[in-house]
């Protein structure tokens, strides 16, 4: 191990080729100086590789070991089989044979154990033993290695639990140039963190042999900004919300910039559903707070409780999405407080990022089954409390996405009675998707 945040990882293949092992960008705890007598007390537990810790530990991350007898039990292509019955590839009209240079990137929130733990009225639908985290960690190694992952970001829950975010990637295929870790606490905006890396592709050897010495491969001018974040749940606090969001994009354009104006992925768990105004700034770049009340501005509370009646009116019906924005052109007040959260200072109200933002999912159409008015999953989350998408992969226009995997359909979901089930272990489902660099679109980067 070098440090708390640069270590190298015993990660479970992500492919059969995979040969080395995959780095850590960063695992954080923020509540460092209240937890590090509990943290001390648990060390060992959390070293351990079948700790429930341990995805996340405050000082150190060890990943789950890998059970391969039991996945030689089935042939690899009957495992992609029995996988893809429920989840499919939805690929993109646009011709993408040109495109040489692409990655597939995982977004995935694995329901933090506490977390878990402590809200049993979420998941009083789902039999104990679909939570238990020696069996929850199988299935999602073993759902992870299905998907052949480039970059992998994982989400958990922050604060006192020992769970956070994580970024993995593939030695052989990238090399880290700049990592940084933003602590909102430290900004007063409570204690989620988010994670920034720059990686740059490594030439394979097909590339070598093509090109000269002298002449540099074009996967070696490949550089981006890679980012991971687990939004405040709280849907009463948007102020904060909008601010750990707002800081992300701040320190990821800044990043890319400094860089050479480099391409830009964004992945995690928002906590803000299609329609709200915090998805409306991530798509439009704009927000003029004063027009949404901070209590709504994630639309979970009205999402929430329209869910209710629907449910109650139409027990049938094939999802709970709200199809009209959730915006109201009135003017809310918004204390001088809140505003310093949402927007840095008590006198702004309008907002503005530089980053032109795509969603993956929403740039791939699909199956109405599976997708809303917006052309996001109609839900990325299911529990006793919620059916919704609050998961997302969003890219700069220098990358367009080749493919994504299908979310399940809402009448699959409901059978199960809630996440995490007898083949889903987390509450949240898995977002992938396939990004490819658009061509003399960036141009060279002399990095």
């Amino acid at each position: 191990m070098k440090s708390p945040n640069h270590v190298r990882i015993p990660l479970p293949e992500l492919t059969s080729s995979a040969k080395s092992p995959s780095k850590l960008a960063h695992s954080s705890t923020p509540d460092r100086s209240q937890n590090r007598r509990k943290r001390k007390r648990n060390e060992q537990e959390t070293l351990k590789p079948d700790s429930p810790r341990c995805f996340a530990g405050a000082d150190s991350f060890h990943c789950l070991r890998s059970s391969s007898r039991r996945c030689r039990r089935r042939s690899g292509t009957e495992q992609r089989t029995r996988a893809e019955r429920y989840r499919r590839w939805a690929y993109s009209s646009r011709d993408s044979s040109s495109f040489k240079d692409k990655v597939v990137v995982v977004s995935y929130n694995i329901l933090g154990v506490e977390n878990a733990s402590k809200h049993p009225d979420l998941y009083f639908k789902v039999p104990q033993r679909f939570m238990e985290w020696n069996r929850r960690k199988k299935l999602i190694r073993k759902e992870i290695n299905r998907y052949n992952t480039s970059i992998l970001c994982l989400q958990a829950r922050t604060g006192e639990a020992y769970d956070g975010c994580a970024i993995f990637w593939k030695e052989d295929l990238f090399t880290l140039l700049h990592q940084e870790n933003i602590e909102f606490q430290s900004f007063g905006l409570r204690n989620n963190v988010a994670q920034l890396c720059v990686l740059k592709m490594k030439p394979n050897q097909s590339e070598l042999d093509e090109h000269p010495q002298t002449m540099l491969p074009p996967t070696q001018s490949r550089s981006f900004v890679i980012g991971n974040i687990h939004v405040l749940f709280n849907p009463n606090r948007g102020d904060i919300k909008l601010g750990q969001v707002r800081l992300l994009l701040e320190k990821a354009s800044k990043l890319s910039q400094e860089w050479g104006s480099i391409p830009v992925i964004l992945c995690g768990d928002i906590n803000s559903i299609p329609q709200s105004p915090i998805y409306q700034f991530l798509a439009s770049s704009r927000l003029d707070v004063q027009l949404h009340d901070r209590r709504n501005i994630s639309g979970q509370v009205e999402f929430q409780s329209k869910c209710r009646v629907f449910r109650s009116q139409d027990e049938k019906a094939s999802s709970c999405s709200i199809r009209t924005s959730i915006s109201r052109p009135l003017f809310h007040r918004w204390s001088d407080e809140e505003l310093r959260l949402a927007t840095g200072s008590g006198e702004v109200t309008y907002l503005q990022h530089h980053l032109k933002l795509c969603s993956a999912y929403h740039g791939v159409p699909a199956s109405c089954r599976t997708r809303d008015d917006f052309g996001e999953p109609v839900a990325t989350s299911f529990h006793s409390k919620f059916m919704g998408t609050v998961d997302y992969i969003w890219h700069t226009e220098e990358f367009v996405p080749v493919k994504v995997l299908e979310t399940l359909p809402v009448d699959i979901l409901k059978r199960t009675g809630g996440l995490p089930s007898k083949k889903w272990g987390s509450d949240h489902l898995a977002l992938v998707c396939e990004l490819a660099f658009v061509d003399n679109c960036c141009g060279d980067s002399p990095l």
